[in-house]
């Protein structure tokens, strides 16, 4: 992308170590070299191409200027989907972490277009953080407030 802005590499960085995830991790998802991505984690938004960089954007929920979102064309969710809040929802991945109980939200399965409702339950969706209202990332807790995203119940 021309003229990249260095505050989106830097809000893409945020974005990622907010989720936890590493650098090899991401660029796996992405397809790109790790190398490439810290370089552009750096600011130089030229070390990764267009189509790379929409995936970023689209995994991080990260707005780019001119950019159009679509689940075909970047493979992840779309700009504001939601996450459905019912912990008995099978798309969910349920795991324990020190005794409670988490669920990995899985929002390009239960949002694949932007709507309102589940695609698998039902369930009326959720598109912030229910504690604090802070953009919803991949993962199961928020990495603003540290609340998980849905209630276990336990």
């Amino acid at each position: 992308m021309t003229n990249l802005d260095p505050d989106i590499c830097r809000r893409i960085k945020e974005a990622r170590r907010g989720a936890g995830l590493s650098q090899s991790q991401v660029a796996n998802d992405v397809g790109c070299k790790q190398s490439a991505l810290s370089m552009f984690e750096q600011g130089d938004g030229t070390k990764l191409n267009d189509d790379v960089i929409e995936k970023l954007a689209a995994k991080f929920n990260i707005d780019l200027p001119g950019a159009e979102k679509s689940v075909a064309s970047t493979g992840f969710f779309v700009e504001g989907s939601g996450f459905c809040p019912n912990p008995g929802c099978p798309s969910h991945t349920s795991y324990m972490v020190d005794g409670r109980r988490l669920f990995k939200i899985d929002r390009l399965s239960t949002d694949p277009a932007g709507g309102r409702f589940c695609a698998i339950c039902g369930e009326v969706l959720e598109h912030k953080c229910p504690n604090c209202g802070s953009a919803v990332h991949e993962g199961a807790i928020c990495s603003f407030c540290g609340v998980p995203y849905i209630a276990s119940g336990q």
